[in-house]
Protein backbone atom coordinates (compact mmCIF):
# COMPACT_ATOMS: atom_id res chain seq x y z
CA UNK A 1 0.00 0.00 0.00
CA UNK A 2 1.20 3.49 -0.89
CA UNK A 3 0.27 6.23 1.59
CA UNK A 4 -0.83 9.49 -0.03
CA UNK A 5 -0.20 11.95 2.76
CA UNK A 6 -3.24 14.12 3.50
CA UNK A 7 -2.43 17.45 5.12
CA UNK A 8 -5.73 19.05 4.20
CA UNK A 9 -4.69 21.14 1.22
CA UNK A 10 -3.35 18.81 -1.42
CA UNK A 11 -4.32 17.61 -4.85
CA UNK A 12 -4.94 14.08 -3.58
CA UNK A 13 -7.47 12.40 -5.79
CA UNK A 14 -5.67 12.75 -9.12
CA UNK A 15 -2.67 11.01 -7.53
CA UNK A 16 -4.87 8.22 -6.17
CA UNK A 17 -6.60 7.83 -9.53
CA UNK A 18 -3.27 7.54 -11.33
CA UNK A 19 -2.08 4.81 -8.94
CA UNK A 20 -5.41 3.02 -9.25
CA UNK A 21 -5.06 3.09 -13.04
CA UNK A 22 -1.65 1.43 -12.64
CA UNK A 23 -3.07 -1.22 -10.31
CA UNK A 24 -1.13 0.08 -7.30
CA UNK A 25 -2.99 0.05 -3.97
CA UNK A 26 -3.01 3.38 -2.15
CA UNK A 27 -4.76 5.18 0.66
CA UNK A 28 -5.22 8.89 1.36
CA UNK A 29 -4.37 9.31 5.03
CA UNK A 30 -2.96 11.55 7.72
CA UNK A 31 -2.74 8.66 10.20
CA UNK A 32 0.89 8.32 11.28
CA UNK A 33 0.67 4.57 11.87
CA UNK A 34 -0.72 3.94 8.39
CA UNK A 35 1.91 6.17 6.82
CA UNK A 36 4.81 4.56 8.65
CA UNK A 37 3.67 1.01 7.85
CA UNK A 38 3.07 1.76 4.15
CA UNK A 39 5.44 0.34 1.56
CA UNK A 40 5.85 3.79 -0.01
CA UNK A 41 4.54 7.32 0.41
CA UNK A 42 3.68 10.36 -1.67
CA UNK A 43 3.59 13.96 -0.47
CA UNK A 44 1.49 15.80 -3.07
CA UNK A 45 0.66 19.47 -2.85
CA UNK A 46 -1.12 22.49 -4.20
CA UNK A 47 -1.20 25.79 -2.31
CA UNK A 48 0.95 28.05 -0.16
CA UNK A 49 4.17 26.86 1.48
CA UNK A 50 3.65 28.48 4.90
CA UNK A 51 0.09 27.22 5.22
CA UNK A 52 1.20 23.73 4.24
CA UNK A 53 3.89 23.71 6.94
CA UNK A 54 1.31 24.84 9.51
CA UNK A 55 -0.93 21.95 8.54
CA UNK A 56 1.91 19.44 8.69
CA UNK A 57 2.83 20.71 12.15
CA UNK A 58 -0.76 20.67 13.46
CA UNK A 59 -1.19 17.10 12.23
CA UNK A 60 2.15 16.02 13.79
CA UNK A 61 3.40 14.84 10.40
CA UNK A 62 6.76 16.60 10.21
CA UNK A 63 8.86 14.05 12.10
CA UNK A 64 7.02 11.03 10.63
CA UNK A 65 7.80 12.28 7.11
CA UNK A 66 11.47 12.65 8.02
CA UNK A 67 11.47 9.19 9.62
CA UNK A 68 9.81 7.68 6.55
CA UNK A 69 12.46 9.11 4.25
CA UNK A 70 15.16 7.82 6.60
CA UNK A 71 13.59 4.34 6.51
CA UNK A 72 14.77 3.80 2.94
CA UNK A 73 11.30 3.10 1.57
CA UNK A 74 10.31 4.93 -1.64
CA UNK A 75 9.11 8.47 -1.02
CA UNK A 76 7.84 10.84 -3.72
CA UNK A 77 7.08 14.56 -3.51
CA UNK A 78 4.96 16.29 -6.15
CA UNK A 79 4.83 20.06 -6.84
CA UNK A 80 4.40 21.74 -3.43
CA UNK A 81 5.39 18.35 -2.03
CA UNK A 82 8.82 18.90 -3.58
CA UNK A 83 9.13 22.44 -2.29
CA UNK A 84 8.26 21.45 1.28
CA UNK A 85 11.29 19.15 1.36
CA UNK A 86 13.67 22.12 1.12
CA UNK A 87 15.18 24.01 4.05
CA UNK A 88 13.20 27.22 3.56
CA UNK A 89 10.93 29.19 1.27
CA UNK A 90 10.69 32.91 0.54
CA UNK A 91 6.97 32.68 -0.23
CA UNK A 92 5.21 35.48 1.72
CA UNK A 93 8.29 35.93 3.87
CA UNK A 94 10.73 33.22 4.90
CA UNK A 95 9.31 29.97 6.27
CA UNK A 96 11.26 26.92 7.40
CA UNK A 97 10.60 23.75 5.42
CA UNK A 98 11.16 20.11 6.29
CA UNK A 99 14.91 20.45 5.73
CA UNK A 100 15.25 17.04 4.10
CA UNK A 101 16.86 18.64 1.04
CA UNK A 102 19.31 21.47 1.72
CA UNK A 103 18.34 24.52 -0.26
CA UNK A 104 15.57 27.06 -0.65
CA UNK A 105 12.44 27.85 -2.61
CA UNK A 106 12.59 31.05 -4.65
CA UNK A 107 10.00 32.97 -6.66
CA UNK A 108 10.02 33.43 -10.42
CA UNK A 109 9.27 37.12 -9.92
CA UNK A 110 12.87 37.60 -8.75
CA UNK A 111 13.87 37.27 -12.41
CA UNK A 112 13.08 40.35 -14.48
CA UNK A 113 12.82 38.42 -17.75
CA UNK A 114 9.95 36.28 -16.45
CA UNK A 115 6.78 38.18 -17.25
CA UNK A 116 4.09 35.57 -16.72
CA UNK A 117 3.61 33.96 -13.31
CA UNK A 118 2.57 31.29 -12.51
CA UNK A 119 4.32 28.96 -14.89
CA UNK A 120 1.38 26.89 -16.13
CA UNK A 121 1.19 24.25 -18.82
CA UNK A 122 3.38 21.75 -20.60
CA UNK A 123 7.14 22.17 -20.62
CA UNK A 124 10.09 19.92 -21.32
CA UNK A 125 12.66 18.48 -18.95
CA UNK A 126 16.35 17.86 -19.47
CA UNK A 127 18.05 14.99 -17.65
CA UNK A 128 21.13 16.45 -15.98
CA UNK A 129 22.79 13.96 -13.68
CA UNK A 130 23.28 10.25 -13.85
CA UNK A 131 20.65 8.65 -11.65
CA UNK A 132 21.78 7.35 -8.29
CA UNK A 133 22.28 3.60 -8.39
CA UNK A 134 21.91 2.99 -4.63
CA UNK A 135 18.11 2.67 -4.89
CA UNK A 136 18.32 0.11 -7.68
CA UNK A 137 15.82 1.91 -9.89
CA UNK A 138 15.76 4.93 -12.14
CA UNK A 139 12.27 6.52 -12.05
CA UNK A 140 13.10 8.33 -15.30
CA UNK A 141 14.45 5.26 -17.11
CA UNK A 142 11.75 5.56 -19.78
CA UNK A 143 11.96 9.36 -20.00
CA UNK A 144 14.14 11.02 -22.62
CA UNK A 145 15.47 14.55 -22.39
CA UNK A 146 12.97 16.83 -24.08
CA UNK A 147 9.86 14.99 -22.87
CA UNK A 148 7.00 17.26 -21.82
CA UNK A 149 5.27 17.32 -18.41
CA UNK A 150 2.54 19.43 -16.85
CA UNK A 151 3.55 22.29 -14.52
CA UNK A 152 1.65 24.82 -12.41
CA UNK A 153 3.73 26.87 -9.93
CA UNK A 154 5.01 30.33 -9.05
CA UNK A 155 8.09 29.21 -7.09
CA UNK A 156 10.95 26.85 -7.84
CA UNK A 157 13.47 24.90 -5.78
CA UNK A 158 17.18 25.66 -5.65
CA UNK A 159 19.05 22.76 -4.00
CA UNK A 160 22.50 23.43 -2.57
CA UNK A 161 23.87 20.15 -3.91
CA UNK A 162 23.60 20.25 -7.69
CA UNK A 163 24.26 16.51 -7.73
CA UNK A 164 20.75 15.96 -6.35
CA UNK A 165 19.20 17.54 -9.45
CA UNK A 166 18.07 14.96 -11.99
CA UNK A 167 16.12 17.21 -14.37
CA UNK A 168 15.95 20.89 -15.18
CA UNK A 169 13.41 22.92 -17.13
CA UNK A 170 13.75 26.27 -18.88
CA UNK A 171 11.18 29.01 -18.30
CA UNK A 172 12.01 32.17 -20.20
CA UNK A 173 15.74 32.73 -19.53
CA UNK A 174 15.80 30.73 -16.28
CA UNK A 175 16.81 27.07 -16.10
CA UNK A 176 15.42 25.70 -12.85
CA UNK A 177 15.47 22.36 -11.04
CA UNK A 178 12.34 20.42 -12.01
CA UNK A 179 13.11 17.18 -10.13
CA UNK A 180 15.53 15.74 -7.61
CA UNK A 181 16.67 12.23 -6.73
CA UNK A 182 18.32 11.44 -3.41
CA UNK A 183 18.55 7.76 -2.61
CA UNK A 184 15.02 6.52 -2.01
CA UNK A 185 13.54 10.02 -2.45
CA UNK A 186 12.31 11.33 -5.80
CA UNK A 187 10.43 14.62 -6.07
CA UNK A 188 9.26 16.65 -9.04
CA UNK A 189 7.97 20.16 -9.63
CA UNK A 190 5.86 18.81 -12.49
CA UNK A 191 2.79 16.63 -11.97
CA UNK A 192 3.45 13.08 -13.21
CA UNK A 193 -0.17 12.16 -12.40
CA UNK A 194 -1.37 14.86 -14.84
CA UNK A 195 1.22 14.26 -17.54
CA UNK A 196 -0.33 11.42 -19.49
CA UNK A 197 1.39 8.14 -20.23
CA UNK A 198 4.92 9.48 -19.71
CA UNK A 199 4.03 10.66 -16.21
CA UNK A 200 2.42 7.34 -15.38
CA UNK A 201 5.66 5.60 -16.35
CA UNK A 202 7.48 7.52 -13.61
CA UNK A 203 4.94 6.43 -10.98
CA UNK A 204 5.10 2.84 -12.22
CA UNK A 205 8.90 2.74 -12.25
CA UNK A 206 9.23 4.23 -8.79
CA UNK A 207 6.62 2.11 -7.04
CA UNK A 208 5.47 -0.97 -8.93
CA UNK A 209 8.95 -2.15 -9.92
CA UNK A 210 9.88 -2.22 -6.25
CA UNK A 211 7.12 -4.83 -5.79
CA UNK A 212 5.27 -2.61 -3.34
Amino acid sequence: MIAIIDYHMSNLFSVRNALEYLGIDSEITSDVTKIMTAKGAILPGVGAFAEAMKHLKSLDLIQPIKDFVDSGKPFMGICLGLQLLLSESEEFGYTDGLGIVEGKVEKFENHENIRIVPHVGWNSVQKKNKMKRDIGIDPLSEVESGEYFYFVHSYYVKPVNEGDICTTTRYSSLEFCSSILMGNLFASQFHPEKSGEIGLKILKNFFRKREV
